[in-house]
């Protein structure tokens, strides 16, 4: 899916960073574990996983991050041709949720600095949303106290703050 949203067929994921992840999933388990006990998703524990740090290890460049999130913006609907991901109310739910967890014990300050859905990569990738306009993606690796990019989220405040874009 990410090589059709991305239309480059050359994208991969790092196996290296995907194992590590998953020698250190004691967390992502648990939550994932307990997500299945409330019925929020079906499949097996492991094998979603095992799908979730392939994704956290993929190889891409800036360009490529935002055109793979940009559905996100746009309301669930593929820029490249592929229609409708998601539906419009799910868009919705996945950038609320992104603004309230998607960049970890520090969500709360980057909604307040950068006032954006956004989500952050233990590589030091970011993407932060402008609902119904664009994604942007930006790459810092070196991370702060909560593993997010710290040059990344200073380039977001200060870019939200040169566009004028926040939902607040």
């Amino acid at each position: 899916m990410v090589r059709q949203l991305v239309n480059d067929d050359n994208i991969s994921y790092d196996p290296r960073v995907a194992r590590s992840e998953f020698e250190h999933s004691d967390r992502n388990a648990a939550i994932a574990y307990l997500m299945k006990s409330f019925g929020n998703f079906n499949n097996d524990v492991l094998t979603v996983l095992q799908t979730y740090f392939h994704y956290c290890a993929m190889r891409m460049s800036c360009v490529e991050l935002a055109r793979c999130f940009v559905y996100l913006a746009n309301q669930g609907r593929s820029i490249s041709g592929h229609g409708s991901l998601i539906t419009p109310m799910q868009a919705r739910q996945i950038n609320a949720l992104m603004i309230t967890s998607g960049m970890y014990d520090g969500a709360g300050e980057f909604a307040f600095r950068v006032g954006m859905p956004g989500k952050s990569g233990v590589g030091g990738g970011i993407i932060a949303i402008v609902p119904d306009e664009l994604c942007i993606a930006v790459w810092s690796p070196e991370l702060d106290h909560a593993g997010n990019s710290l040059a990344g989220t200073a380039a977001l405040e200060l870019l939200a703050q040169r566009i004028g874009r926040s939902i607040f």
